[in-house]
């Protein structure tokens, strides 16, 4: 048996004394009284904020949305069987927000802003942004001044598209809605090489999760992927992970584009119906 000796006790104790901290750590906590559908039912979070982020004892996160008089609702952004009735809840202080930065062209992530290519961890200096965030107003915006080339000579001859305009693809199934998208992200490649960028996003909401890969691996097949952000909620994802999809619109173009002072950027949803 090794002997103890005296001096090693003695620097240990110090060490342990030096780093003592007399604060009280309070923490607001809560009880799960219902759990379904992607939606928790809390008791206990008196001074909880609309929009903020909420802890589960398992790690899971959700979104206190629905504030009544005694009780919580929060949007589980992960899988609800993994919460149980009488689970503990707790606060973050943090309104619900997500990384967004530099790093994130050519990568494809989820909506919680964590990668899923498989590709590691994103770099470059991150900015932590708000999901729901007042947008721009018109005196700020920028005209639509300058055309967007989608490389189809129906559609440029024809429609007038103007960099930074909103523009609708409807369409039956399997008629090309995703095609055009694709085409005219691929045909900003030119411009990307011209040093005069159009930034892409593509939101696949609801798609099998098959469909996004092929529409990844032909981006990259055609080097459209270093200028563009793939951002994915599948079918199998939970409702509320596909609910705050759609806000990523604002926290690239809003926030990345603040970085590069005129930039452009197109950005475009597919969601699949469930109907």
């Amino acid at each position: 048996m090794s002997q103890i000796r005296p001096d090693e006790v003695s620097s240990i104790l110090k060490e342990q004394i030096s780093g003592f901290s007399g604060a009280a750590n309070l923490e607001e906590v809560g009880t799960v009284l219902q759990v379904g559908d992607g939606i928790a039912r809390i008791f206990g979070l008196y001074g909880v904020q609309s929009g903020e982020l909420v802890e589960f004892s398992n790690g899971i996160r959700a979104v206190a949305l629905n504030l009544e008089e005694d009780n919580v609702g929060a949007v589980l952004m992960g899988n609800s069987t993994d919460i149980k009735e009488g689970d503990k809840v707790k606060r973050t202080g943090k309104i619900a927000s997500i990384n967004v930065g530099h790093g994130m062209l050519g990568r494809v992530v989820n909506t919680l802003g964590e990668t899923i290519d498989g590709k590691g961890p994103i770099s470059g200096e991150l900015f932590e942004m708000p999901l729901e965030r007042k947008a721009p107003g018109v005196l700020f915006r920028e005209p639509v001044k300058e055309p967007l080339q989608t490389g189809i000579k129906a559609i440029d001859a024809m429609i007038p598209i103007g960099r930074g305009q909103r523009e609708l693809i409807i369409g039956d199934r399997q008629t090309g809605k995703t095609t055009i998208a694709l085409d005219t992200i691929i045909n900003q490649k030119e411009f990307y090489e011209k040093g005069q960028p159009v930034f892409c996003i593509y939101v696949a909401c609801g798609q099998k999760e098959s469909t996004v890969k092929q529409v990844v691996k032909s981006l990259e097949e055609n080097g459209a992927m270093p200028y563009t952000v793939v951002v994915s909620a599948p079918a199998s994802a939970p409702a509320p992970l596909q609910f705050f999809l759609p806000l990523w619109r604002v926290l690239l173009l809003v926030n990345i584009s603040a970085i590069w002072v005129c930039q452009h950027w197109l950005y475009m949803t597919i969601c699949q119906s469930k109907l």
